[in-house]
């Protein structure tokens, strides 16, 4: 073996030990005002949950709605779950489900967590999955561990619950239909800002990938076995901002568009969401002032989930808790 090849092979086996956040290859940015998103694979097709605020560039209607939009063709589905905010999409067998907040007045930092079915992206049951008086409740994310399915939500409040805003919470249940508030000893984390977005499961671990408030916003992630302590990854972040969020990656965007994207302020990357399709994995994330002027991104990796949360967690499963 030649010493070059040597030296790739050996740089090819450290980075399987242990792992390498560049195998995350950002695309850059397809779509502006736009930040909740989750890629989810439904019947064969990869498609794009969105949440459209009510101020997004092309809502004409004035409402906050969800709506799913065609990987591939661009199409997207008719509105529904008009006045819902801070969506989030699973798929489950031949079912879609979206959780997002609101009622009894309130939006962002609502009391309650709507649930939406759907077999057909057009025709969607709907129900209140947790109504929770005294809490203040933002983003959600769904898995299913074995033969239970598990709800992270973002808190604010209370505050003895949500320590330092903000903070991730956790129900459980059988059915989707009835669901189970875990003990507040449940959480992740209530010591700084920690604001969840992305919930995985995978051979006995939950994965939380999170916001946290660090050189500008990192996603970082953190994995437990019983929601209550934590190991974070030692390769943290798993995303930062960079130049290459300011790639243009959707041919359609404008030239003012283009230009804005080219001079904001990039201080975050935030509410990662991914999906496996076709053998790698399919990442959507946020960019910007972490302010309001925010900017929808896509990323891959060249590889499964299941490769993908591993990665962040080589060698030995033993690690410092916190």
């Amino acid at each position: 073996m030649t010493g070059l090849r040597l030296v790739l092979f050996a740089a090819l086996a450290w980075s399987t030990a242990h792992g390498q956040r560049s195998h995350i290859l950002k695309l850059g940015t397809i779509d502006v005002d736009l930040v909740e998103a989750t890629p989810v694979v439904f019947k064969g097709r990869l498609y794009r949950f969105e949440y459209v605020r009510h101020n997004y560039w092309a809502n004409k209607t004035g409402d906050d709605y969800f709506r799913f939009v065609d990987h591939e063709t661009g199409r997207h589905t008719p509105a529904f779950a008009k006045g819902g905010v801070l969506g989030s999409a699973f798929v489950d067998g031949a079912t879609v489900y979206v959780t997002g907040t609101g009622g009894k007045g309130k939006k962002w930092g609502a009391e309650q967590v709507w649930m939406f079915a759907s077999r057909d992206l057009n025709n969607w049951q709907e129900w209140v999955a947790l109504d929770l008086p005294g809490f203040s409740i933002f983003n959600t994310s769904l898995c299913k561990a074995l033969d239970r399915y598990v709800l992270m939500f973002e808190i604010d409040k209370p505050k003895e619950q949500a320590g330092v805003p903000f903070t991730a919470r956790f129900a459980t249940s059988r059915d989707l239909g009835r669901w189970e508030l875990t003990t507040p000893e449940s959480n992740y984390a209530k010591d700084r800002y920690t604001a969840p977005h992305c919930l995985r499961y995978l051979d006995g671990y939950f994965y939380d990938f999170y916001l946290e408030a660090h050189d500008g916003y990192q996603t970082r992630v953190v994995r437990s076995k019983d929601l209550v302590h934590w190991e974070p990854s030692p390769l943290n972040p798993v995303l930062r901002a960079s130049e290459e969020d300011r790639k243009i990656a959707n041919p359609k965007l404008n030239e003012d568009q283009k230009q804005r994207i080219a001079t904001a302020v990039n201080r975050n990357n935030s509410d990662i969401d991914f999906c496996e399709y076709k053998g790698r994995l399919i990442i959507n994330y946020a960019w910007g002032n972490q302010k309001g002027v925010e900017h929808l991104a896509e990323a891959v990796y060249e590889g499964t989930e299941s490769e993908f949360l591993k990665a962040w967690f080589p060698g030995s499963n033993r690690g410092a808790r916190q």
